[in-house]
């Protein structure tokens, strides 16, 4: 049995494991069962992914994952519990120098055990399809078979979500039954989310990248109803537990982009009811009518953004004004310094993309070699402002991040003006991992290097942590494609692309980059308490990662090496 499943460990499998291994020896014994659980996880995403990645394509007849990429099962469902568990190892070690209270802990373990939920309930939606698959390996399946099933595992998920609320009720108490009911739907709401994503956007993502979303939307999501839920409930207990102190950028930032990823659910039944009423006062068809469709979509994206989106940040945080006003109060508040910042962005993105959208229409650069420009611009953009206006650098990724929503929103559903015009830009920086449904790059890239940054609001006693994306993405990356593809020879496998001289240049580039930072980090009063042993071990394991891995390497990577800087 041990044999077998040594002869199943291809790189990305060792390395993620390798990755996991370093999570579990620095937790505390405090984090036992956090330990135990990612543990167990992790086997169980193991064996889902071997069985996933079978010759007979057990999932193939389900899902149609983006192709050329495993299932990438085990990256996917490690990813957010890990990081998780690493936040929980750095709170834990700020606790002890009294820099944060017990309720962050306490709220940031439910988060992990609500990350664990989800993950566990996909990982029992995929083997149970996977067993099923088996059983009908000599016919595909039909739509209504697959509905039956879909229903089936659902039941089951449901049935099990009630005794445990049940089990709760009668030993715990109402707080007990509630606090399950909040893990417990992460992971059926996580469940729906990944059939609904992978049905939605077909060949777009694999199963890992998917599981990954997925995840994470359902985790943010659920910090969004927990924050809105504490302030209806009247219940102390319930605020102490779960009414987590948030900045107003933070509540800002999620209500925004709660608001865009809704909109479209929105807009669909606005437009059905204004189309309604058209056909019945002149029997037209909106549909074909592009400006009025246009219209009917613009009008109701402002009333989502200055109107629904305000008022649920008004009603969980205390503004004092309309949060667009402050927003620009914020930024006026230090006019000379975040006016020149901006001014400095927009100067460097104008240059930048028209330079490169030049050199894609008349160049044959390779469009791989292309994009990573665009890293190394994301060094010279964010460096600055995060090392002197971190805060304001928080503002303006979830700026960009609502800006890229909308335009994609824009061109998949062909708004008039800007639809046409949007997707002929995209198509020139897209690559095999894009497709004309849906362009993941530019999101990948933009949150590989926010979330770090967002996560580490407040902690302190890591400072290169912040700059995981940053370091990882625009330099690591980048680094390791353009040495690879110019002097790589040796390769890591006779399938694959990736050259062992491209990821020595991309371990190399990180660490030298990181002896520059540091001192200028200290300018600023941040001090490196990390041995520079567990650095070296970061930044390989995360280099490594990038040479195996076939999954989105911007979505992932960020985040194994933010998670290892925690630690």
């Amino acid at each position: 049995m041990s044999i077998s499943l040594l002869q199943q460990l291809n790189g990305e499998r060792s390395v993620v494991l390798l990755f996991v291994i370093q999570i579990l020896f620095s937790t505390s014994l405090s984090l036992i069962p956090e330990a135990v659980s990612l543990s167990l996880l992790s086997l169980f995403a193991l064996s889902v992914e071997i069985s996933a990645d079978d010759a007979s394509n057990p999932l193939g007849h389900f899902f149609k994952a983006r192709p050329g990429a495993s299932s990438g099962v085990l990256l996917g469902a490690v990813t957010v519990p890990s990081l998780l568990v690493s936040r929980l190892i750095q709170t834990l070690r700020e606790e002890s120098i009294n820099e944060v209270g017990t309720e962050g802990i306490e709220y940031l373990k439910l988060q992990y055990w609500a990350a664990f939920a989800s993950c566990f309930a996909v990982l029992i939606f995929l083997s149970t399809v996977c067993r099923w698959q088996r059983k009908d390996s000599d016919s595909i399946c039909s739509l209504s078979n697959c509905n039956r099933r879909y229903g089936f595992i659902f039941t089951i998920l449901l049935v099990g979500f009630c005794l445990v609320l049940l089990s709760g009720l009668l030993y715990g108490g109402w707080f007990l039954s509630l606090m399950s009911l909040w893990v417990l739907s992460h992971g059926l709401a996580a469940v729906l989310l990944i059939v609904k994503i992978l049905h939605m956007f077909p060949a777009c993502a694999s199963i890992g990248e998917s599981l990954l979303v997925a995840s994470g939307i359902v985790i943010y999501f659920g910090d969004m109803v927990a924050c809105t839920a504490a302030k209806i409930s009247s219940s102390k207990v319930l605020l102490v537990q779960i009414g987590i102190n948030r900045s107003e950028i933070s509540t800002i930032i999620q209500g925004v982009v709660f608001g865009l990823l809704l909109f479209p659910v929105f807009y669909k039944y606005v437009f059905r009811t204004v189309e309604y009423f058209v056909s019945l006062l002149r029997n037209g068809d909106l549909e074909k009518n592009e400006m009025k469709r246009s219209l009917v979509f613009y009008a109701s994206l402002a009333f989502m953004l200055l109107v629904v989106v305000p008022s649920w940040m008004q009603f969980v945080h205390p503004f004092h004004m309309h949060p667009l006003l402050w927003v620009f109060d914020f930024v006026l508040s230090e006019p000379l310094k975040r006016l020149t910042l901006c001014i400095y962005w927009l100067v460097i993105i104008y240059v930048s993309v028209r330079r490169f959208y030049n050199i894609s229409k008349n160049s044959k650069t390779e469009r791989i070699l292309l994009r990573k420009y665009y890293h190394l611009m994301a060094v010279s953009i964010f460096v600055p402002a995060l090392i002197f206006q971190p805060k304001f650098l928080d503002l303006a990724f979830g700026a960009a991040l609502a800006v890229f929503l909308l335009l994609e929103i824009i061109r998949i559903w062909k708004i008039w003006p800007l639809g046409h015009l949007v997707h002929q830009f995209m198509n020139a920086f897209t690559d095999h991992r894009d497709s004309d449904l849906l362009v993941v790059s530019h999101f990948s890239l933009l949150l590989g290097c926010a979330i770090p940054i967002w996560l580490s609001s407040g902690l302190t006693d890591r400072p290169l942590a912040p700059f995981a994306g940053i370091l990882s993405l625009g330099i690591g990356d980048t680094m390791a494609s353009m040495v690879g593809h110019k002097y790589g020879v040796l390769r890591w496998s006779k399938a694959g692309k990736k050259t062992i001289e491209g990821t020595a240049a991309g371990i190399t580039s990180v660490l030298a980059a990181c002896f520059v930072l540091l001192p200028l980090l200290a300018t600023a009063g941040y001090i490196f308490t990390m041995h520079w042993i567990s650095l070296i071990v970061a930044v390989t394991t995360s280099g490594l990662l990038e040479a195996y891995t076939a999954q989105l390497d911007n979505a992932f990577i960020p985040l194994i090496f933010y998670s290892l800087l925690c630690l």
